[in-house]
């Protein structure tokens, strides 16, 4: 779905994305016109797009965007090896992009200006990839049939009084595999295997390949809650103010393993014939600028410090985050997937 620009909230946004543009430019350092770098994104191409156009008016650098599924990319990469043509790799998860950095397909970095913007816990340990944005794995519920204290952790959607009431994502979604770990991690296979089955259970047909359409069933009020990761309900709202949605910030509680977070990344392809081009898109992302782009444009949490989020959400100092590292996100996910498969979620 494109950007609904004729919409007053996407009209005054986009206008403010165009006065970041002249800041941009401060924080860029030119680079040849005809210079020109590939992409390859897991990202939607709608979300990421605005970003990239930001960092080509900014220095004249060119960008060829190949947008598809984080594993076939992470795939392509392996099978192209060094006859690649992409330059960097963009994903939705931190797992995705670990699991490219233990193959060898990113490049370790030395860049002062990454590691001022972003705190270590969002990068490698090598800053071969680096975070750019975050998101949390929240429970949306419509507020005309549930009240907000009557669910406290994402574990307590197992329960049978939420039978037919809840819609998830398929087994497919980097989010939902992502989300699992970080719960097996936290509470073990035996507990999480409990929550899994009561999940397929409650939620039966009420399962979904993307998230927009989670937030829409309960907004239309044919389930009473959804698991999405946050800015699927705030981008909803931004065109649909009135519709009864909210966001409900899971296990928060004494003793509660906070909410679950991922980030979306970069990293820079081992193999780059670009390298100074793709360092400079790099600095952009991670530099003030750019991550006021992702916070407003994208309703995701910017990692640098001195960047605020957009104030329709949640005060990231009201709440707790799972101590999960997200470097474990690699690891965990193929005994994940197993259990996943074990349960039969589809």
């Amino acid at each position: 779905m494109a950007f609904v620009c004729a919409h007053p909230t996407w009209r005054r946004t986009m206008l403010s994305s165009l006065m970041l543009l002249v800041v941009a430019w401060i924080f860029v350092p030119s680079a040849p016109a005809a210079d020109k770098i590939t992409i390859y994104s897991g990202r939607s191409e709608r979300l990421i797009k605005p970003v990239l156009d930001a960092f080509t008016a900014s220095t004249g650098i060119q960008i060829e965007l190949l947008s598809s599924g984080t594993t076939e990319l992470v795939n392509r990469l392996k099978a192209e090896g060094e006859r690649t043509s992409a330059d960097l790799l963009i994903t939705n998860d931190a797992g995705s992009l670990e699991l490219a950095r233990t193959a060898g397909l990113l490049r370790p970095l030395n860049m002062r200006e990454v590691e001022r913007a972003i705190p270590a816990q969002f990068r490698a340990p090598d800053n071969a990839w680096v975070g750019l944005s975050g998101r949390f794995w929240i429970v949306v519920y419509n507020t005309t049939m549930v009240k907000p204290d009557q669910v406290k952790s994402l574990l307590d959607l197992a329960d049978p009084k939420w039978k037919d009431k809840i819609a998830i994502p398929n087994s497919g979604s980097e989010y939902l595999q992502a989300g699992v770990s970080v719960i097996r991690a936290t509470h073990g296979e035996e507990k999480t295997k409990q929550f899994l089955q009561g999940l397929k259970t409650n939620a039966d047909s009420q399962v979904y390949q993307k998230s927009s359409q989670i937030v829409d069933a309960v907004a239309k009020g044919q389930v009473a809650l959804g698991i999405v990761n946050h800015y699927y309900v705030y981008r909803h709202l931004a065109t649909q103010p009135a519709a009864p949605i909210a966001v409900l910030m899971p296990d928060q509680q004494e003793g509660g393993m906070g909410a679950i977070m991922n980030v979306a990344g970069v990293g820079i392809v081992k193999s780059t014939k670009h390298l100074d081009s793709a360092k400079l898109l790099v600095e952009f992302l991670v530099a003030q600028a750019g991550q006021k782009l992702f916070a407003d444009l994208d309703k995701e949490y910017p990692l640098h410090a001195e960047v605020k989020a957009d104030s329709a959400l949640v005060d990231r100092k009201s709440f707790r985050a799972a101590l999960v590292p997200l470097t474990k996100l690699a690891e965990l996910r193929e005994p994940t997937l197993t259990l996943i498969e074990q349960v039969g979620l589809r």
